[in-house]
């Protein structure tokens, strides 16, 4: 015996139960995608001390290369990431390459793209910074009295000083002096460089551990903000 019809004639839902239905996906939605945010971030963060601790790994076999000396180009602004990474190249198995139209300028490079040295939470790397995230401590290059009376305006431009070699020996605290560090605050909403006490980034110790700290972890520097580059005392000084 087939059904009886529905005398009301109605089948499925109605407008008023479809708007609802949809308001709560929306609720619903507004909740999860928040969450799903914030793990993605923080495997991207995981990811970018990953690279960190392999940058340590890289730094290390270049010290025992090298007398027990830390990188030492004569440059004295190596401690950008544009700069530095060459001399670690061997080691990371860098791809990229000198842009062999300009030979002479570390800043420039073909064949990097998306490398150990960029953090997965850097936007700006591959644009501004030739690919790269992490800046390498100025104290690892120069010695401290240098240190304690260079300014910051002398890590950008016409420094007088001369680089002088750090060796592993006359670093005093290793678990307390950052070698190297995420440049800007890229797991934060604001995005700063070291020359800020907001947010925070992740930093490499002489001692090769990794750790992501906040801003207001880091000792004042010389220069009254929480820059690896100008520690009191250089390296015989501390950031934590």
């Amino acid at each position: 015996m087939s059904a009886a019809p529905n005398p009301s004639g109605r089948s499925g839902f109605t407008l008023t139960e479809l708007l609802v239905v949809v308001g709560i996906m929306a609720v619903l939605a507004a909740l999860i995608f928040p969450v799903f945010a914030q793990a993605r971030e923080q495997a991207r963060k995981s990811l970018c001390l990953s690279n960190l601790r392999q940058i340590g790994l890289a730094l290390s076999m270049y010290v025992d290369d090298h007398d027990g000396f830390f990188p030492n180009t004569g440059d004295p602004y190596l401690w950008m990431g544009r700069r530095w990474r060459w001399t670690l190249k061997l080691y990371l198995a860098y791809p990229a390459q000198r842009d062999a139209d300009a030979s002479q300028d570390p800043n420039l490079s073909v064949g990097a793209g998306a490398h150990i040295l960029v953090c997965p939470s850097d936007p700006d790397a591959q644009n501004k910074w030739d690919s790269t995230s992490y800046g390498y401590s100025a104290a690892f290059y120069f010695a401290p009295e240098q240190i304690n009376r260079m300014r910051q305006s002398d890590l950008i431009q016409d420094n007088p000083f001369a680089p002088v070699g750090q060796s592993l020996t006359a670093v005093a605290f290793p678990s307390e002096k950052a070698v190297v560090a995420e440049w800007l605050t890229n797991h934060d909403a604001v995005k700063v460089g070291w020359w800020d006490w907001r947010g925070g980034r992740n930093y490499l110790f002489a001692d090769g551990r990794a750790r992501y700290l906040p801003a207001t972890s880091i000792r004042p520097a010389g220069d009254g903000f929480p820059d690896i580059n100008l520690t009191i005392n250089g390296v015989q000084g501390k950031d934590l």
